[in-house]
């Protein structure tokens, strides 16, 4: 057994074969020749994927893997876990959609080879798509022509040594350059480093070696020597271990670093400073964490004078109280890192499998469309691990925000928000999360997603921002809520603090703050709040100032389950950075609560979309909305600085306008009545007794074998945006009111007399398909059968799985669900004329509990019409 090989859990044979898991039991309990457990525990074992191939196709159960299972399967058992799989695939996912011949080479020889020369080739890749760095080239100080050149380097990692790529004037060091060029063992000429054309240096530790870049003139001398290093094109010199040395080199082409060294750099129109051996310039470097406000930015050291290391975001202050002013002060965790860091070659040796598998599978569909597969399946199967955005929410944020170049998510978690932003010309985003797995997806998701420049990086946002110098068009955020542990001890005197010093409880507005400093003037902030955001006493200062200055624009409320947590509705704040204040300012109130949806799908996010746009943009153009009862209304400042400065919108809304109302009332009334008669009139007959029948049974599985009908599940996305049916709906008796991820997986659509079942919660319910619900997506959780028409009538096979005995007994039970193996359910065995006969009955027995279900909803309307009516005065209690 390859000791690497791929595990697969019960779980996953099952949706290899298309099976519930209890058929996979019964096989390893049957069949003496079943593989064998190769890990996991006792209770949930794992197998040997391979082997469980060969014994389904031996068995007669599957033809073929389908090879987005196989590459699914193969992720899921990589063993450094899913997380890194996904980043891997990513890597060479992102490589073969940039440069699909040099994938086509590397993968022509062995494993070994393959894994050694994608090294070098994802370096490239990875940096000329996001920099190298956390930080990027950006007008006003971010690099470009008369930039400091220390803003120019792109240092990630902590390597010994100093890489230069791609010809740039200024110097990019490696992502591990020990790893990749340099040898500290070596006393002779290290070979060429993978830099293209470059002007350059790269000197291992202790100046043991020196390696040139292709193109270059140079000479090495060996371990513990004085060496002397001249570039074509440029002017060196370089001293060894323990000295203190100036290199001057024309147009900055030139690097020193030296252990123990303290030692500078200048260049034509440059300002670079060198980093001693061992030191993580992104940890260290002014250039790489800029001086606070006030203080010069990319300020090189000099000669023979350490770096002083700077804290993020601290700044001077005559106050006697102490400030944090060194590294020191935060753990070197907080530090920010660049999100992507190409693997090793014994790193990607696990994973050629998987990368093979993901090439064929990008061949396919695409490598957008594949590394989109594998995430979405990934973040399926862990609900519970990750808060996402939704996509429909995801787009209305973008929309508030508008249209912008530069755009920033603080934390970008998926990348949702980020991907939901219209492409422009030249646009660059930028993107942070603290968990570093995410910030990766993130940025991958991003490359294969657009051209635009993407930088991601990985760190605590409020304690170490990537980006304290940017100035972005628009800022798009979904932060995390109610968090205590922000920094609010360290970050006393952050100079973000602008409108006011969040309380520890206030870690949403101290996201507000840092979102409004790194816009530019003018630029537009859209965060995702909880709605205490908007009313705690703690936070009413701030709320204060934001509106007394005019950055506070507009409150959405959302509906219930508008995004996680469902059973909050969560709010939107849009906010601009102040050109100037507005002479009458007001804020936008939008609620949206009555776009609520009675099933677990979600809002209606058309309405939410119409009524929240149309209002947002009517109060952009005039500064000011008219009421909009029980929907929107712009509000003067004045009015809400009272001593609570509550913003929720509800309590400055006027009420819905309930003109007519009793008559209304009076209208639902009659629907009532109406369908209460219908519901009479469809009452079965008294039951006749009758001797109880011994059909002769079969079951769905042997059904489906036999071709009878047609078995599928519910899918994770689809080609287009449809409806689609959940398996609340099939539950409620309700429309379709879910939505998928739009993927290139093909939906399984529903059909006029199809059978849905949900496998679920343990009910016995079927629900057959009308012209109302023709064409919906299939949902997760639930499973189509449809029927031969010629052998099988659809009312029947409904009504009969609907018998509680028959899913007791094809029901298995775990510890918080009961799972329904639809292959288990009984049927009669009976002529197609005796189905119709019972079909009949089944259906008439179905629109007598869909008028039960109209009853219940209309008297519901109408009691709580009286109640509001009756409470609000415009029902008279007479």
């Amino acid at each position: 057994m390859q000791e690497n090989a791929t595990e697969v859990t019960a779980a996953g044979i099952a949706r290899l074969a298309g099976v519930g898991r209890a058929a996979v039991s019964n096989w390893r309990r049957r069949h003496a020749d079943f593989p064998k457990p190769v890990g996991g525990t006792e209770t949930s074992p794992s197998f040997a994927l391979a082997e469980v191939e060969a014994w389904l196709r031996k068995q007669g159960k599957l033809a073929e893997v389908p090879l987005r299972e196989r590459v699914w399967q193969q992720l899921v058992g990589h063993p450094e876990g899913p997380l890194t799989a996904l980043v891997h695939t990513g890597c060479a996912l992102l490589l073969i959609h940039e440069r699909p011949a040099v994938w086509l080479d590397a993968s022509a020889g062995s494993d070994a080879r393959l894994a050694a020369v994608l090294t070098g080739a994802l370096e490239q890749v990875l940096t000329s798509r996001f920099g190298g760095a956390p930080w990027g080239a950006h007008g006003g100080g971010y690099g470009g022509t008369g930039a400091s050149a220390a803003a120019a380097v792109n240092s990630v990692g902590a390597g010994s040594g100093v890489n230069t790529s791609g010809g740039a004037p200024g110097v990019n060091t490696s992502w591990e350059a020990r790893d990749v060029d340099t040898a500290p063992a070596a006393s002779g000429v290290n070979a060429p480093s993978a830099a293209l054309a470059a002007d350059a240096v790269t000197t291992g530790r202790g100046a043991d070696a020196v390696a040139t870049g292709r193109g270059a003139d140079a000479a090495t001398t060996g371990r513990g020597a004085d060496a002397a290093t001249t570039g074509r094109g440029a002017d060196a010199v370089t001293t060894g271990r323990g000295a203190h040395a100036v290199t001057t080199g024309r147009g900055a082409d030139a690097v020193t670093t030296g252990r123990g060294a303290d030692a500078a750099t200048t260049g034509r129109g440059a300002d670079a400073a060198a980093v001693p051996d061992g030191v993580n310039p992104a940890r260290t470097q002014p250039a790489v964490n800029p001086s606070p406000a006030g203080q010069p930015v990319n300020t090189p050291p000099t000669a023979h004078s350490a770096p002083t290391p700077q804290a993020p975001h601290a700044t001077p202050t005559p106050s006697p109280t102490p400030t944090p002013t060194s590294a020191s002060a935060h753990p070197a965790s907080v530090h920010p890192t660049s999100a992507l860091r190409p693997p090793t070659g014994p790193q990607l040796l696990s994973s050629v499998s998987l990368l093979r598998g993901a090439a064929e599978l990008a061949a396919e569909v695409g490598a957008r469309q594949a590394f989109e597969f594998l995430v979405g399946r990934h973040l399926d199967a862990n609900p519970r691990q990750y808060t996402l955005t939704p996509a429909d929410l995801a787009g209305l944020m973008a929309d508030l925000a508008g249209p912008a170049r530069i755009v920033l998510d603080p934390a970008c978690g998926t990348g949702a928000l980020l991907r939901a932003v219209d492409a422009r010309p030249d646009q660059e985003l930028y993107a942070q999360d603290s968990v570093p797995e995410l910030a990766a997806l993130t940025a991958l998701r991003l490359a294969l997603h657009s051209r635009a420049g993407v930088r991601g990086a990985a760190g605590d946002t409020l304690r170490a921002d990537a980006y304290p110098e940017l100035r972005a068009d628009a800022v798009l955020c979904h932060p995390p809520f109610n968090e205590r542990n922000w920094g609010h001890d360290e970050l006393a005197y952050d100079p973000r603090w602008e409108y006011g010093f969040p309380a520890r409880t206030e870690s949403e507005l101290a996201w507000v703050q840092h979102a409004l400093a790194r816009l530019a003037d003018g630029g537009a902030a859209v965060l995702l709040m909880p709605p205490a955001a908007a009313s705690r006493r703690s936070g009413r200062r701030i709320r204060a100032d934001l509106l007394r200055r005019g950055a506070l624009r507009a409150v959405v409320a959302l509906p219930v389950g508008a995004a996680p947590p469902y059973n909050i509705p969560l709010h939107v704040w849009v906010l601009r950075r102040p050109e100037r204040t507005p002479v009458a300012p007001e804020v936008l109130l939008v609620d949206t609560g009555r776009f609520a949806s009675e099933g677990r799908g979600g809002p209606d996010w058309a309405a939410v979309r119409e009524a929240v746009l149309d209002a947002w943009r009517a109060f952009e153009r005039a500064g000011r909305l008219a009421e909009r009862p029980g929907l929107a209304r712009s509000v003067p400042v004045i009015e809400l600085l009272d001593d609570d400065v509550d913003l929720a919108p509800a309590r400055h809304l006027p009420p819905e306008a309930v003109a007519d109302g009793a008559e209304q009332l009076t209208a639902v009334r009659e629907r009532l009545g109406a369908t209460l008669r219908l519901t009479a009139d469809l009452t079965p007959p008294p039951a006749a007794p009758a001797p109880g029948a011994r059909w002769p049974l079969t079951t769905i599985g042997e059904l489906a074998r036999g071709g009878a009908l047609v078995m599928r599940t519910g899918g994770n996305g689809g080609h287009v945006r449809v409806p689609v049916l959940t398996d609340h709906d099939v539950l409620a008796g309700t429309a379709p009111s879910g939505a998928l991820p739009e993927s290139e997986e093909e939906a399984v659509l529903t059909e006029p007399g199809d059978v849905v079942v949900p496998v679920l919660g343990g009910g016995s319910v079927a629900r057959v398909i009308d012209e109302a619900t023709e064409g919906a997506a299939l949902g997760r959780n639930l499973v189509l059968l449809r029927p031969d028409r010629t052998a099988l009538d659809p009312w029947f096979l409904a009504g009969f799985l609907r018998g509680t005995a028959n899913n007791r007994q094809a029901s298995s039970y775990a510890s918080t669900a009961t799972r329904l193996d639809v292959r288990r359910l009984q049927l009669p065995r009976l002529p197609l004329d005796e189905q119709r006969r019972y079909g009949a009955r089944f259906r008439a027995l179905d629109e007598f509990e869909r008028a039960l279900r109209r009853a219940s909803r209309l008297g519901e309307h109408l009691v709580r019409g009286m109640y509001d009516g009756l409470t609000d005065g415009t029902v008279a209690p007479d």
